[in-house]
């Protein structure tokens, strides 16, 4: 099992948080996201990452080298990353889609019982992981649903007939890795593709064949888009364990969030 991580971007909506460095190398309790990320990964086996990066790309190849001497580790460069979405980022890694794999945002912030609930789910070739909420708001990756089957997704769905979010986590089992890599071929072959997010690409094969989800309500997970969203991801990494307030040559790469 593999995982790719999408973490080209800055982040500007956490200015000016992020002048220096990418959304991914802020820290929470004394690790940056990216290190929340792999730590989780690897509490479930998955020990095989590969993180996209962009804005910043040597720091976050820095901090990996720094920090992880392993080759099991290792960073994919996504050289339009300032002027495309994530379907771009997506793309650059599709050489990577070649087996089982799991994609994740890199501002996905999880604790590892997330991760083992989506393992654990019936061998389907793709399977998104959702979480059920009364409200959702405009900037939720909203999802139709038929019982566990996913019709929908995105982020301009009306929101009465909206029934979950994707928290930015998805498995590719089986068939699901080649019928994903076709899908991306074809949208990013498009005019439109430099504007376009990767999960535009699952809401088209949604209306193909079977897209499947996985609820994951009642555990910990966040996404960290704003300053307000820190105080969140603190309680969630309190879930993950292993939290060092004083993490030494790290830390002198990233920029703490004061909470």
């Amino acid at each position: 099992m593999k995982a790719i991580i999408l973490s080209a971007g800055q982040g500007k909506r956490l200015l000016p948080l992020t002048t220096d460095l990418p959304k991914c190398l802020l820290s929470v309790r004394g690790k940056t996201l990216i290190e929340w990320q792999i730590h989780e990964l690897q509490k479930c086996g998955v020990r095989r990452i590969r993180v996209v990066t962009g804005y910043c790309a040597e720091l976050v190849d820095q901090l990996l080298r720094e920090r992880y001497a392993s080759e099991e580790i290792s960073t994919i460069y996504n050289d339009a990353y300032a002027t495309t979405d994530n379907l771009v980022s997506c793309w650059t890694a599709c050489g990577e889609m070649n087996e089982d794999f799991i994609i994740l945002n890199g501002d996905t912030i999880f604790e590892a019982a997330v991760l083992n609930r989506l393992l654990e789910s019936p061998d389907r070739p793709v399977t998104v992981a959702v979480n059920h909420k009364g409200v959702y708001d405009a900037d939720d990756m909203k999802v139709m649903l038929e019982g566990e089957r996913l019709v929908r997704i995105g982020k301009d769905l009306q929101r009465e007939k909206v029934h979950a979010e994707s928290i930015g986590m998805i498995l590719f089992r089986g068939k699901g890795p080649a019928l994903f890599r076709r899908s991306l071929q074809k949208a990013f072959e498009e005019p439109s593709a430099g504007k376009k997010w990767y999960l535009s690409v699952i809401d088209e094969m949604a209306r193909q064949m079977p897209v499947w989800t996985c609820a994951v309500n009642g555990l910990q997970w966040c996404e960290v888009d704003y300053r307000a969203d820190i105080e969140h991801a603190v309680r969630v990494v309190g879930a993950c364990g292993d939290h060092d307030d004083a993490s030494g040559a790290v830390c002198r790469l990233v920029k703490a969030v004061p909470f």
